[in-house]
């Protein structure tokens, strides 16, 4: 008895470790053991695509080694155009030496991180990997006419079925991923977001140019935008032109977040976020929560839910939301059967630096609001399912690793006893 015991404490003491090494990997220490590979690794880096891959499971790179970094180089791209380039050599599946010489049909088509940041059009953003006859196995990007001028070399490193890293003979070419980017002071967000559906929050925001100033004054350092679509915001404006102006200038910075954010990293850093907004005692924060690919903000007045990507090239990021999201400091929310807690204090994050156009009216107006011009304003009546206070805005909750660890733990003292 006791021996079966033992033999079941041993098999979940290996499925412990198992859980605890299976999704992590970091690229650039798999890398660093790769003198060849030390300028792809440096650039890795340096256009932030590491922590991306980091924060990615079932993925493949195809590593560039020293001399074909040096022929992409040779080109002048700016860092943006390089990101471009090495996010098309990340494919978001798992591809060893094995499976690569067990494709079947002997083709296969992979999304590539250039894809998933929803700037590369049409296929620009997939990779066309062939098996050859006699094991030699081609790689080309499908924006290159099916041209396959990058060939497999070896196998760098991998952790089946979590992250393969191999080697390719030279950079795939593509017309979209080497096109010259602009750089994040050159971007025009007001036409990016005016172009794809939000042309009214677009306008609004350049017709404001205290707000306008404080996104522009957070370009470079790091900027994640959430604009309403047309229809909602278009809808809101009525209650928009009844806020006072430095209310009008507070609501359309809360849209905005002082930190870069891919859409990876808001799926998987919930809690409170502040805002370009958030001055001192005017919180003007949301909540970030995800529910499998779904990713939604909420405040205590309503609940929105991010539809689509318009930019995702560090340091600048654009979402579409759904309906128009509600500060708390500026709407009432619904009336709710108990008293809601007092909010806790946001997490540490960085704040926006505030355009110089601000003046000190406002933040008079902000740290000591007057009964008659600076109360909340009525919640618009369109939404009231989305109204519901949220008593729960900073409560922590356990992720799905640490009650796995818990539950192993009990299983370890059950047979242990």
């Amino acid at each position: 008895m006791m021996g079966q015991r033992q033999h079941v404490v041993l098999l979940i003491f290996s499925a412990f470790l198992l859980f605890q090494t299976s999704n992590a990997h970091n690229i650039t220490r798999l890398l660093a053991k790769h003198p060849s590979l030390s300028t792809f690794n440096h650039y890795l880096t340096l256009t932030h695509l590491a922590p991306e891959i980091n924060r990615r499971t079932t993925i493949t790179v195809l590593a560039l080694d020293n001399a074909a970094m040096s022929s992409l180089l040779d080109k002048n791209p700016s860092i943006y155009t390089i990101k471009n380039i090495l996010s098309l050599h990340v494919l978001l599946d798992y591809f060893g030496a094995k499976k690569l010489h067990q494709i079947r049909n002997g083709t296969a088509l992979a999304a590539t991180m250039f894809q998933a940041t929803g700037v590369a059009p049409g296929v620009s953003g997939f990779v066309n990997i062939t098996d050859f006859k006699g094991g030699k196995v081609g790689f080309g990007a499908e924006d290159n006419g099916g041209s396959l001028n990058s060939f497999f070399v070896k196998s760098v490193e991998e952790l089946p079925y979590n992250i393969s890293v191999i080697q390719i003979s030279k950079a795939l070419p593509s017309v979209v991923a080497e096109a010259p980017t602009p750089g994040p002071s050159e971007l025009n967000i007001t036409g990016i977001m005016s172009a794809h559906g939000c042309k009214v929050f677009a306008d609004t925001l350049l017709a404001n140019p205290e707000a306008m100033g404080t996104y522009e004054d957070n370009v470079n350092g790091g900027l994640t935008v959430f604009c309403p679509m047309d229809d909602p915001f278009k809808a809101f404006l009525p209650k928009y032109k009844n806020l006072t102006a430095s209310k009008k200038a507070s609501f359309l910075e809360f849209f905005g977040v002082p930190v870069y954010q891919s859409l990876s990293m808001l799926k998987s850093n919930n809690g409170l976020m502040n805002t370009l907004a958030t001055d001192g005692a005017s919180k003007f924060d949301f909540t970030v929560q995800n529910e499998g690919e779904e990713v939604t903000l909420k405040t205590r007045v309503n609940t929105v839910k991010i539809t689509g990507t318009l930019i995702d090239e560090q340091p600048v990021a654009i979402y579409t939301i759904d309906k128009v999201l509600l500060p708390k400091e500026l709407f009432k929310a619904a009336l709710s059967p108990a008293p809601a807690p007092a909010p806790e204090e946001a997490a540490d994050a960085p704040k926006g630096s505030k355009s110089k156009t601000k003046s000190k009216s406002k933040t008079k107006s902000r740290a000591a609001p007057t009964p008659d011009s600076d109360s909340p304003a009525e919640s618009p009546d369109d939404d009231p399912a989305d109204q519901v206070a949220d008593d729960d805005n900073a409560a922590m909750c356990f992720g799905a690793e640490r009650l796995a660890v818990v539950g192993l733990s009990f299983l370890l003292v059950f047979f242990l006893l």
